[in-house]
């Protein structure tokens, strides 16, 4: 399928951020481009048998970020011989997520696809459609952290860096990596280590996170990311994006999710995968996730596998 180039997309009212509202299906985004000959592609991918999770526990954030509930879980006995759970003051973004194209919108002009109503946003763009889909494709790991610590570059997953458009390349190119349309995109930027290491050692957890290291804001990135054809996005750090960001560089959640469609990713665990993927010299495996099938969600857990 032939899409235009980033350059020849439309610009979203005064906003200035091109836009694919009639390049891509409104239910799917991004994740359109998983034809069923990249799935085939990325199914002859896995060569070991090795399956890997890629997500952290529901509780792994105490308390959850940004202010979000904590989980709260019952087991109950339905009868005498059976038992049962409960849980309550669920956000699925309290830890491995996704995000919706619901999450957010473009100010006034709206969600990806123009919706300006949110009852329809929620029909026309809730998570239900991503489940009845399934994402499925090439994963490719680009391990910026490991990339940075090969380089001798200083690095702090807390210290807010800018990671762009230039950088992925050049991990990407280090790890031999060709991007084609239909990648699903997973960036270590060593962001959950980092976390459950200041965790285990007592610091103020809350405290620590108001700067992440992540993608740059500008639109180099999402020119980067269109122009490649990745169909998702997904990083171990709290918003794919850096935080916090600039205004200058502007907003990489309003550039990807209500101007481009992007499915984005955050919080996922890749610490293992990345030991797998240094083990067998290899960058590139099968990725699973499978969103929450509920009606009119504006996001879901990652509940995401890497097989290798």
């Amino acid at each position: 399928m032939s899409e235009p180039a980033y350059d020849a997309l439309p610009e979203l009212g005064t906003l200035g951020v091109p836009h694919a509202w009639d390049v891509l299906p409104a239910s799917l985004g991004t994740l359109s481009r998983l034809s069923p000959d990249e799935v085939v592609h990325a199914a002859g991918l896995v060569r070991t048998g090795e399956v890997v999770p890629l997500n952290l526990s529901l509780d792994a954030f105490d308390p959850p970020l940004f202010g979000r509930a904590a989980v709260t879980h019952e087991v109950f006995p339905h009868d005498r011989n059976t038992f049962e759970d409960t849980l309550g003051s669920f956000n699925p973004q309290a830890s491995s997520q996704w995000d919706g194209l619901g999450h957010v919108r473009a100010r006034e002009h709206g969600w990806f696809g123009g919706t300006t109503d949110q009852a329809e946003v929620r029909e026309r763009l809730g998570m239900h459609h991503w489940a009845a889909r399934g994402i499925v494709g090439r994963g490719v790991l680009l391990d910026i952290a490991a990339h940075w610590e090969r380089a001798g570059v200083p690095h702090d997953p807390f210290g807010g860096d800018p990671v762009t458009a230039e950088d992925l390349a050049a991990v990407a190119a280090e790890a031999g990596i060709e991007l084609r349309r239909g990648d699903i995109l997973c960036l270590r930027f060593g962001w959950t280590a980092e976390y459950r290491r200041r965790a285990a050692a007592g610091d103020d957890m809350p405290s620590a996170v108001k700067a992440w290291s992540g993608l740059s804001g500008a639109e180099s990135t999402a020119r980067f990311l269109w122009d490649n054809g990745i169909a998702a996005v997904a990083a171990d750090n709290p918003a794919v994006e850096r935080g916090p960001g600039t205004r200058e560089d502007g907003s990489l959640h309003r550039r990807l999710i209500p101007a481009l469609g992007f499915a984005l990713a955050e919080l996922l665990d890749f610490e293992a995968l990345a030991a797998s993927c240094a083990r067998q010299g290899r960058a590139d495996f099968l990725f699973v996730g499978v969103p929450l099938p509920i009606s009119g969600g504006v996001s879901s857990p990652a509940n995401a596998i890497a097989l290798l």
